[in-house]
Order: C-alpha cells, then sequence, then structure tokens
C-alpha cells in the first residue's frame, strides 16, 4: 500500500512558485524488469514505442500492463509535474505536482497503443479528480502522457467515447489530465515491480464497470 496514502495532504495543484525546489541529483534504478527481464530504461530496440499513463497507486497499475502481450517493459516514476528528480516522499507531499506514473515500452506491431488506452480506462475510476479509491492526493490524479502528437490525438479521442460509457453507469465528467509528455522521472527501486517482488502487496487498482469499445 502506499505509505502516505491516508495521511492529508493538499489537494490542489503547486505552482512553481509553491513546488518544492529541484533535486540536483536522479535516482539510479536497476535497468532490468523483474518479469520481464528486458530493460526498462533507454535505448530501447528501434521499434519499441512507449506510454506514459497514471491511474492512481502505481503499483498495481504497473502489473497491469506488464501483463500485457507485447508489452516490452514497465517502471513506474513520476510525471507531469513541477520538481525535477523527486524522491517518493517529495511527491507524496503534493508539493512537486507529480502523480504516479507507469512507464510502458510496448510493440505496436504486437499491442497497439489504442489497446492500451483501453486498460488504462477499464481499470480505474477517470472520474475522482485528486484520488483514486482510498488513495487521497494530487500524486493518485488520473493522466495520460502523450509521447506523439498522434498518442495525444488518440487519448484525446478515446476519453470521449469512454465518458459516453461512464454515463451510462451514472458517473460524472471525467477528470483525467492529457498533455504532452515532458519528462518521467524514475522512482525508487524498491518501488519497481513492486508487485512481482511482493505478490501479496497491496493493489488498489479497480475500474467502473464500464468498457471501453475499440473501433
Amino acid at each position: 500500500m502506499s505509505l502516505f496514502g491516508f495521511v492529508s495532504k493538499p489537494l490542489e495543484l503547486p505552482d512553481t512558485t509553491t513546488a518544492l525546489p529541484d533535486r540536483s541529483l536522479t535516482i539510479r534504478v536497476d535497468p532490468n524488469h523483474y518479469i520481464l527481464g528486458n530493460t526498462i530504461v533507454e535505448p530501447v530496440p528501434d521499434h519499441i514505442h512507449k506510454a506514459v499513463f497514471g491511474m492512481g497507486c502505481f503499483w498495481g497499475a504497473e502489473r497491469l500492463f506488464w501483463s500485457l502481450p507485447g508489452v516490452y517493459s514497465t517502471a513506474v516514476g513520476y510525471a507531469g509535474g513541477i520538481t525535477a528528480n523527486p524522491s517518493y516522499e517529495d511527491v507524496c507531499s503534493g508539493q512537486t505536482g507529480h502523480t504516479e506514473a507507469v512507464l510502458v515500452f510496448f510493440d505496436p506491431g504486437k499491442i497497439s497503443y489504442k489497446e492500451l488506452l483501453k486498460v488504462f480506462w477499464e481499470s480505474h475510476n477517470p472520474t475522482e479528480g485528486m484520488k483514486q479509491g482510498n488513495d487521497v492526493g494530487t500524486q493518485y490524479r488520473s493522466a495520460i502522457y502523450g509521447n506523439s502528437e498522434d498518442q495525444l490525438s488518440e487519448a484525446k479521442s478515446s476519453l470521449g467515447l469512454f465518458q459516453g460509457a461512464l454515463l451510462e453507469y451514472k458517473y460524472p465528467n471525467i477528470t483525467t489530465e492529457i498533455k504532452s509528455l515532458k519528462t518521467f522521472y524514475y522512482a525508487e527501486t524498491y518501488h519497481q515491480q513492486y508487485l512481482g517482488k511482493n505478490p501479496n502487496g497491496y493493489c488498489g487498482i479497480e475500474g467502473t464497470g464500464a468498457q471501453f469499445k475499440i473501433k
């Protein structure tokens, strides 16, 4: 379980004047995926693409993606915020602007970006704002960080499609943040493939029951 999941934290994002200062040192991680064996850091093979998603506590979210055929490797980290090279404690303070995120390296010849979006939408509640289930704070917000204009376009289109599906289940409007990926900061090694190393560990992943239908 997230170590800071039940601590009262700010529910508004900081700006450049209130965010924590940058850290000078980059977090170093074990480059080998604990489950798949492939590298989780670039460079990766030329045919491999990357995608980044935020959907609550990153432990369970990462396991969803590494289990998919066509996924080359995955990693957890922090994205979408202000503070450079943040630690887990920094992000959990709510003062970096980052959300917990999953980096997915995938082979588009075996699994499409749209299929990754289907897993994203169906596996969490994208209407909850700055929380996901019992995990409350800005670092648990739903997010898609596009690595290309095509990904951004697909993500925005998919939001509209899934909003219609959610309305049938009486859910409110989607709050998912969709913007271009700037920097993905790797989380500490003990977070990487956490549920592979700790199979009985906390997993807060839970969908709404709505389905994303790929056309």
